[in-house]
């Protein structure tokens, strides 16, 4: 299994970015997928998750702001971020749970600076 992340930058507060996870190597639509973040100086934390069933569930800091979504199709989970703010600030990573397995991606620096 092997995930690419992207769509991160810099982007000023109250702006918006999508973050996107290509996934090769697996069937998808039987995952659960999640993001997960790691700001400056801290330990990573859950951002928000979507089962293969399409449940959703959120950190409150980014309730919402942001929406988690997939397409099986295409193999990619997103992450659409709306009202971004520097606490925001973080490089993301997606994961993928197959089986009871993590799998991870490389993550994507996302910074919110004016």
């Amino acid at each position: 299994v092997q995930l690419q992340a992207s769509g991160g930058g810099l982007v000023q507060p109250e702006g918006s970015l999508r973050l996107s996870c290509a996934a090769s190597g697996t069937i998808f639509r039987d995952d659960d997928m999640g993001w997960y973040r790691r700001p400056p100086g801290k330990q990573r934390e859950l951002v928000a998750t979507i089962t293969s069933g399409r449940r959703t569930d959120y950190a409150d800091s980014v309730k919402g702001r942001f929406t988690i979504s997939r397409d099986n199709t295409k193999r990619t989970m997103y992450l659409q971020m709306n009202s971004l703010k520097p606490e925001d600030t973080a490089v993301y990573y997606c994961r993928l749970t197959r089986w009871g397995n993590n799998y991870w991606g490389q993550g994507t620096q996302v910074t919110v600076s004016s």
